[in-house]
């Protein structure tokens, strides 16, 4: 059987069963967030809100996630990928259920909370399971494979919002949002804990020996480049793609055609999370993340730019392709630097301080928007940082192809 392509992956039934099971949890997370962006568009209007406090929603949202991916981080060390994964998956979308009940903004904003919170817990350790589960040589690969279902998501997300919010109201698109609950159930008997966890669980660390492993002087240099990797990335994302809806409608186009619109872009993501796949394991981590990061940096003046339609379509196809292939190797690179005793939580502190950036970027474009700042300079400030990025990653990240971090202790 050739191991060497992504279809090779889904040959194997257990690894097949382990990302789609995965690969699901994280459509759900990704259709979570898609849809606050639709809906904060749609709030703008019926309830009025400026873009002030469509930024606070939304970092509101970051600040969840950053709390949720450091602490089911740190307690997937300690008690296991799965059983954090499953109670992640519940909580957050047993609040995303209750936000439709949501009757003012400051009860929608507590409830945004703890949604992020069971999302921002659930990336890190999904992606931990799946690196730990899969032979070394296609670890890169299955991870953005899993990725790629955040595309799913989005596109799920957009299309709610164009058949569902214009009819149904965005309440409703919230109550579908209560769906992956009932998905938690089938999740709890389609998985299972990851071989390395089980082989090193006898072995558990306190929390303060892992944050400090993380921290000493063979992984510093690569946590510091994570972590700036981590910011950059998820501050320009949010601060991007959360406002997609809202700023198709600030560039002059109803409601109903830029949800139009951010369907077409959104759906750029699986070519560039696929390209990214085949890329990781042919030239490396590095190459991908520095190639496909610049190139989203440079879509990001494009984007920022455009005056035409065919233009802002065709600029947010390519910031979309570039920003998700990227965002597919980030995730394949991170579990990568740490060894299984400290991996979750190198990962979900990598994943926690990458959410003060999405807590930032989101926050920071309403107040420039509301400020009188032009869309252009705006998204220049996206693209210095996806270039601060890149820099970082091209200078002091280490490359991870091929090595197990357990065998360099």
């Amino acid at each position: 059987m050739r191991n060497d392509t992504a279809v090779a992956l889904f040959r194997d039934a257990k690894l097949r069963k382990l990302l789609v099971s995965t690969g699901l949890s994280w459509l759900f997370d990704a259709m979570d967030v898609g849809l606050v962006s639709f809906i904060a568009a749609a709030l703008s209007v019926e309830w009025g809100l400026g873009a002030q406090q469509i930024g606070l929603m939304t970092a509101i949202n970051s600040v969840g996630m950053a709390v949720g991916a450091a602490v089911a981080g740190s307690l997937a060390d300690r008690y296991g990928r799965r059983s954090i994964l499953l109670w992640t998956l519940l909580i957050f979308s047993v609040a995303s259920g209750l936000s439709a009940l949501a009757v003012s903004f400051v009860v929608l904003c507590i409830l945004r909370f703890i949604a992020g919170f069971g999302l921002g817990g659930e990336l890190p350790v999904a992606s931990t399971l799946v690196s730990e589960s899969v032979p070394v040589k296609d670890r890169g690969r299955a991870i953005v494979l899993l990725e790629s279902f955040w595309a799913g998501g989005w596109i799920l997300a957009a299309l709610i919002s164009y058949f569902v919010i214009p009819r149904f109201g965005w309440r409703m698109a919230f109550v579908i949002g209560a769906v992956p609950a009932l998905y938690a159930l089938y999740l709890r008997k389609a998985i299972q804990d990851s071989p390395r966890f089980l082989q090193q669980a006898g072995k558990k660390l306190s929390f303060r020996v892992r944050l400090s492993s993380v921290w000493s002087s063979p992984y510093r240099k690569s946590t510091a480049a994570l972590w700036v990797l981590w910011f950059t990335v998820v501050f320009s994302y949010y601060g991007m793609f959360l406002w997609l809806p809202t700023v198709m409608v600030l560039k002059g186009y109803g409601l109903l055609k830029s949800f139009q619109y951010v369907l077409i872009i959104t759906l750029a993501q699986l070519p560039g999370y696929f390209t990214a796949a085949y890329f990781i394991e042919k030239y490396g981590r590095k190459f991908v993340l520095v190639t496909y990061l610049t190139m989203t940096a440079v879509s990001a003046i494009w984007f920022g730019m455009a005056s035409s339609e065919a233009m802002l379509v065709t600029a947010g196809i390519s910031l979309s392709f570039f920003n998700l292939g990227a965002w597919g190797a980030m995730y394949a690179y991170t579990p990568e630097l740490y060894p299984t005793s400290v991996r979750a939580t190198g990962v979900g502190f990598a994943a926690a301080f990458g959410r003060v950036g999405g807590v930032i970027g989101p926050y920071l474009v309403g107040v420039l928007v509301t400020a009188g700042v032009s869309l252009t300079a705006v998204f220049v400030v996206f693209f210095i940082a996806i270039l601060i990025g890149a820099a970082t990653v091209l200078l002091f990240a280490p490359e991870t192809k091929g090595i197990d971090p357990d065998r360099h202790l």
